[in-house]
């Protein structure tokens, strides 16, 4: 019966796919151990043993040590619980090199310096907790003091908290790391806070029992149709929407429509339209898992065009 059967080295080699050198190797440290010796003193196996090698190249091939391999085909040690424990280590892994990866195609794309290699390095680098802090960092000094429109806010800040999930792709690690340098920039920060200003102040003067959008909204709802129409900002066929978003404005206000507040509205329009602005939303979605946002810097471009040929003094 092949049970009873006794094999070579070799005999085991071929029936493993092993190399002699191999099984020899395995055998010399007791992780396969021989049944018996032939006359000539060579070391013979029993059938079991092909089924030890099996196991062995299996768990070398997901990379376990010979110390744990040998303790778990003789049965010290329970392959569920060391298999559990493997894959953890392996997702550690996998998070460290994702890391790794996301920052050097990083700066193989930005053809970024030593110094900020190593900042983004250290941004990718850091824990859950780390990361929070950064961020809430950021949100206080843009919206830290603003007390009077504080629930108005509260909305807005969660809504500009980036969640890097556990297992993040790379495109979210990449992501995350422009997005905490770009919260780390003092003007980017001053250009929001200036943002959060304007509209706390608008808030405070507008009938706090009428809710009211605010005026990015407004010129969003209100002069995207006639950006989607194709209708040019200088010609007479945009006065009614103009007219209507700037009726908008000065409801928010409790002022007049007049020169000085289209040249206030131009201002406040262009300061929301920053660039760095809509970057960090899109980056936000990246990282979050969120669907990317609709740009509206063609609906603001054309909105202070609209108003720069209506209004004297608007550059």
């Amino acid at each position: 019966m092949e049970g009873d059967a006794l094999y070579s080295i070799g005999e085991l080699a071929r029936r493993t796919g092993l190399t002699v050198k191999t099984v020899r190797f395995y055998s010399d440290r007791g992780i396969v151990a021989p049944t018996d010796r032939s006359p000539a003193g060579y070391r013979l196996y029993g059938i079991d043993a092909v089924a030890r090698l099996d196991l062995v190249r299996a768990l070398r091939e997901l990379g376990l040590d010979l110390s744990t391999i040998r303790r778990v085909v003789d049965r010290e040690l329970s392959l569920p619980e060391v298999a559990a424990a493997h894959a953890e280590a392996l997702a550690v892994r996998i998070r460290v090199l994702r890391l790794r990866h996301a920052v050097m195609t990083a700066v193989a794309e930005r053809g970024a310096t030593p110094e900020e290699t190593e900042l983004m390095h250290r941004l990718a680098q850091l824990s859950e907790d780390e990361r929070l802090r950064l961020i809430g960092d950021f949100l206080d000094a843009v919206f830290g003091g603003l007390d009077d429109a504080a629930p108005a806010f509260a909305g807005v800040m969660r809504s500009m908290t980036p969640e890097l999930p556990d297992n993040p792709e790379a495109e979210q690690v990449q992501a995350w790391v422009e997005l905490a340098e770009l919260s780390l920039d003092p003007d980017f920060r001053a250009s929001v806070r200036k943002i959060a200003e304007d509209q706390a102040a608008e808030h405070a003067r507008s009938d706090s029992m009428v809710p009211i959008r605010d005026i990015a909204v407004a010129v969003r709802d209100q002069a995207g149709p006639a950006l989607t129409a194709g209708i040019d900002p200088a010609s007479p066929q945009a006065d009614p929407f103009v007219a209507s978003f700037t009726a908008h404005y000065a409801r928010l206000l409790g002022r007049p429509d007049d020169v000085e507040l289209r040249r206030r509205l131009a201002t406040r329009l262009e300061s929301v339209n920053d660039p760095r602005r809509e970057r960090y939303l899109q980056l936000l979605a990246v990282v979050n898992g969120w669907t990317a946002p609709e740009s509206l810097a063609p609906v603001f471009d054309w909105s202070v065009q609209a108003l720069r040929v209506r209004t004297p003094g608007v550059r």
